[in-house]
């Protein structure tokens, strides 16, 4: 079982934030970004889905109020990461920092605008915590690492642990699959679980 973040380690960069109306209505609560703030990487998730009031600890970020805890994306990604030795060398948040509720009660995907009213709360974590690498979760996550060099993403999978440069972040980036859809996508890209763990410790600094 994963570490879970306590309130010390709650990077709170703007109480109340208000910029996006409709994730102010669908949001539990804020899910911000959680570590240390000399980490040498940070995780950047996609955002805080809709969690599990009734979960023991880990109820999700939209109830926490800390990025990745979730019962099944945070525990399998830090779970990763304390396995790889990076317990207490990761920060780990989100693109987008409130939970984006669909129609039918799940997560939609973020709006571009969405998106790009997070992206000065995440500038400002890089430039706090300046780590080695960023590694991105999923496709938005990605997206919005692009997004900083006015770059589009075109074909997540091609981008699956090819890491880029980011100009204007001046950081290295390592696109993953998301934690949640991990399972259906490693055998379609050829790798067992094991040799993805490996392909990732590759990577790291």
């Amino acid at each position: 079982m994963p570490t879970h973040p306590d309130e010390s380690e709650k990077n709170v960069l703007e109480p109340g934030c208000a910029r996006c109306p409709a994730l102010v209505e669908s949001r539990t609560c804020i899910s911000w970004g959680n570590g240390p703030t000399d980490a040498d990487v940070v995780v950047v998730g996609e955002a805080p889905g809709a969690g599990d009031p009734d979960a023991d600890i880990w109820k999700g970020g939209n109830h926490t109020g800390f990025a990745y805890t979730s019962k099944h994306s945070g525990r399998r990604i830090r779970s990763l990461f304390e396995s790889l030795g990076y317990a207490d060398r990761t920060y780990y948040t989100n693109a987008v920092n409130c939970f984006p509720e669909g129609e039918d009660g799940s997560n939609r995907e973020p709006t571009p605008e969405e998106r790009r009213n997070c992206r000065v709360h995440l500038e400002t974590e890089l430039e706090a915590v300046s780590p080695d690498l960023v590694v991105t979760t999923g496709r938005h996550a990605t997206a919005t690492l692009l997004a900083f060099d006015d770059e589009r993403l075109d074909g997540f999978l091609d981008r699956v642990l090819e890491p880029f440069d980011s100009e204007a972040l001046d950081v290295r980036v390592l696109p993953l699959l998301h934690p949640s859809y991990q399972e259906v996508w490693l055998s379609r890209l050829g790798y067992t679980a094991e040799a993805y763990r490996d392909a990732i410790a590759e990577h790291l600094p």
